[in-house]
């Protein structure tokens, strides 16, 4: 069984600077020596179109002659096998079958397998440039699940190894953060609003009859071979059967059926946790010292409140694109705690704020200049180097909040008018005053 891990090796403003000061010091020339550790290796190094001692001067050579020395250097694929599955010599046999079969006649690399470990391990060390035509080589999610991981499992079933087979779908690793840490999903709420349609329901065309009420788009016919739905506003379509287990067209059938004919009913929606409630000591407030909130602050308390979901159980629920922001209320908090430390209320505080901390860093910057200088000359200044990095840190951090402010501004006064709007259409809401936002 081999598995495979691909690395790109780029340098960075200050490594390519040591590159052009020392040829023999780069990120590529560690990689290859690291490969072909005697010490790990036992002599189980091969050359692919070219020789191991001469290895990285053949690839430096070839990015000269096909004037491509910048970007992306090469790439490290580690070849690991499942402990005591193979040895040492079927080993690198197979990892140098695999990198011939990958690499074909196009780009040097070489083969190491080192034995330092219990599970066996082949480092293929290879330049991004091909030495046939000067193209790069690109490692992207196609060229690994449909190349590499192909390549790998094909020599790996010649070779007598097992191969790993995927169990299930995979999911992208943004939805499950999301759900890992408790944050909600767009697919998420796509099933909370399947779960609705289908308590509603009686038949699979009131089903989507249903979704339609809410202001779903659905592909669903005779011609149309999987069953798909847009959720308000949105741009993407879900297919019904990447949604998951209990949410595929036969499921949902299943459900319905079921319910119809009094067995198992539909899994019950899950309902927001109610918050702990706390007991606070009454303080006794002079008259005038709360004040009210204004602009941004404002905007920022409403559309939180709205994203927060006590208010989804006492009147109609926001529009689906209101509900996705869920996911970006992290997001949302911080850009309030900001706005809250500065008492940022318009644009023109905004971007007085903005230009502020640009002329901090700038001042820190220009400062940490001066204590490199003296950290040259052999002065201990480290300590305050560190200090003004961590500073640099948190003003960087706050002015990309600032962006993302500026940004984020018209779309929520947009959603949380479209909100608004749909209130005043569906009747007077008593259990809450209607909160109006001044611009200054």
């Amino acid at each position: 069984m081999a598995y495979d891990k691909i690395i790109t090796i780029r340098s960075r403003l200050d490594h390519c600077l040591d590159y052009a000061l020392n040829e023999e010091k780069t990120a590529l020339s560690q990689a290859i020596d690291y490969g072909m550790d005697p010490g790990k290796t036992h002599n189980l190094v091969t050359g692919i179109n070219c020789d191991p001692d001469t290895a990285h001067r053949d690839m430096q050579s070839t990015k000269r002659r096909w004037d491509k020395r910048g970007g992306v250097l090469g790439y490290h694929i580690i070849h690991s096998y499942a402990p005591g599955e193979v040895t040492p010599e079927q080993a690198h046999a197979a990892g140098v079958d695999f990198a011939r079969r990958l690499l074909g006649d196009r780009y040097e690399a070489v083969v190491s397998t080192h034995t330092d470990r219990e599970h066996l391990h082949c480092h293929v060390v290879f330049n991004s440039v091909s030495f046939v035509d000067g193209r790069k080589y690109r490692s992207d999610f196609q060229s690994y699940f449909g190349t590499l991981r192909e390549t790998s499992n094909t020599v790996s079933r010649e070779h007598g190894l097992s191969v790993i087979d995927p169990e299930g779908q995979g999911r992208h690793y943004a939805e499950w953060d999301a759900e890992r840490s408790g944050r909600g999903t767009i697919r998420g709420l796509v099933r909370q609003d399947i779960d609705a349609a289908i308590r509603d329901s009686f038949t699979f065309d009131s089903f989507l009859a249903a979704l339609r009420r809410q202001g779903y788009t659905v592909r669903y016919g005779a011609n149309i071979k999987h069953t798909a739905i847009t959720p308000p506003g949105g741009k993407r379509a879900f297919r019904l059967d990447s949604l998951g287990d209990g949410y595929t067209e036969a499921d949902i059938r299943a459900r319905l059926a079921a319910a119809r004919g009094g067995g198992i009913p539909p899994p019950p929606v899950t309902k927001p946790t109610a918050p702990k409630r706390y007991t606070v000591k009454r303080r006794i407030f002079q008259r005038g010292q709360r004040r009210k909130l204004h602009g941004f602050r404002a905007l920022y308390v409403y559309y939180l409140y709205l994203l927060g979901g006590p208010h989804l159980r006492k009147r109609k629920p926001p529009s689906f694109s209101v509900r996705a922001d869920v996911a970006k209320l992290r997001q949302y908090q911080r850009q309030f705690s900001l706005l809250q430390k500065y008492r940022i209320d318009s644009d023109s505080q905004l971007a007085t704020l903005g230009e502020a901390l640009q002329a901090q860093i700038d001042a820190l910057t220009d400062t940490r200049k001066d204590f490199y200088s003296r950290k040259r000359d052999g002065e201990d200044v480290e300590p305050d180097i560190s200090a003004i990095n961590g500073e640099l840190r948190r003003l960087r951090r706050e002015l990309k909040t600032c962006g993302k402010i500026e940004a984020d501004i018209p779309r929520i006064r947009e959603k949380t008018a479209l909100y608004q709007e749909q209130r005043t259409q569906g009747g007077p809401v008593r259990d809450r005053p209607t909160i109006k936002f001044e611009r200054k």
